[in-house]
């Protein structure tokens, strides 16, 4: 199998982790004071300025500074057969950490480690199998670790390295006393896992990922050069191919997903039951200094010989 699977080809292959503006997480301290305020026309006439839209979209995201940023989301999964509603699947409780620094030419990198772990749809009960609603078929859920990968903001767009897939940065919008951040980004690939050698779990000859992601801070904090990081909602949606676990092999359809979260100044701002399943079930995420090797859940998944 691990001939069959190179990293090259599932680098290609995978999205960039549950979402690419996943890329975002949490400010490390209180704010001393009230930011000043700035009405929606002069942010959006600042934004003019390239270097101030990428330190502005960093802000956001995550920070423009030298720190870490985490954040929590809960990704609502349901399966989309291209007939009919959605099927509620799971729901994957996701913490994204994300160790950004600034770089010279205006540039902002973050380099993100990702991890997620399966519950009941809607529920922080964690799955140890998994009925699939479309197959019956009773299926063990493959929990996520993603990354580390890196997304570099910068006056001339974001560049991601460790995936062959890249975000496009959308229009940034001020409106209501909010900024809205939007990106976008999509992949159709040769899917590593070959429906010819793996009918089971593969998904068809070509991997498809949408992702369409939407962050929000008010306007005061985005446009406030005294702080690295401004407090925002993180919401993104993708639809992807079905991953192996499922075992859906060539059956029509995809994954739909729809993710909410905010960046959490500790972790202890994340649900209690949500962190002890993260804790229990993807340990890594809390040793960063131990992981010294890119992960691909498919790769890995793959790698051993499911049945």
């Amino acid at each position: 199998m691990t001939a069959e699977l190179s990293r090259r080809s599932v680098m290609a292959a995978l999205p960039l982790a549950a979402g690419l503006a996943a890329v975002p997480a949490m400010a490390a301290s209180g704010r001393a004071k009230a930011s000043p305020a700035i009405s929606d026309a002069e942010a959006m006439e600042r934004l003019r300025d390239p270097a101030t839209r990428a330190r502005v979209r960093a802000r956001v995201a995550g920070s423009c500074e030298a720190e870490t940023v985490n954040i929590f989301y809960r990704l609502n999964i349901y399966g989309f057969t291209g007939d009919g509603n959605l099927v509620p699947f799971y729901t994957l409780n996701h913490l994204s950490v994300n160790e950004w620094t600034p770089l010279s030419g205006n540039r902002y990198q973050a380099k993100t480690f990702e991890c997620g772990v399966y519950c009941a749809f809607d529920t922080d009960d964690v799955l140890e199998d998994w009925k699939n609603p479309l197959t019956g078929e009773v299926r063990k859920p493959f929990q996520f670790l993603g990354g580390p990968f890196t997304v570099t903001h910068g006056p001339d767009g974001m560049v991601a390295m460790g995936a062959e897939l890249s975000p496009r940065p959308m229009r940034m919008e001020a409106y209501g006393g909010t900024l809205f951040v939007s990106s976008m980004a999509d992949m159709a690939r040769p899917n590593p896992v070959s429906p010819e050698k793996f009918p089971k779990f593969s998904s068809g000859p070509i991997a498809y990922w949408d992702t369409v992601s939407t962050n929000g801070a008010p306007v005061a904090q985005a446009l406030d050069d005294s702080l690295s990081s401004a407090d925002a909602f993180h919401h993104f949606q993708n639809m992807g191919s079905w991953h192996p676990w499922m075992a859906m092999g060539s059956r029509p359809g995809r994954t739909y997903g729809r993710a909410a979260g905010v960046k959490v100044r500790s972790l202890d701002q994340i649900p209690a039951k949500a962190l002890k399943g993260l804790q229990n079930h993807t340990p890594e995420i809390f040793d960063r200094k131990a992981w010294t090797a890119p992960r691909f859940d498919i790769l890995e998944y793959m790698a051993g010989n499911p049945a």
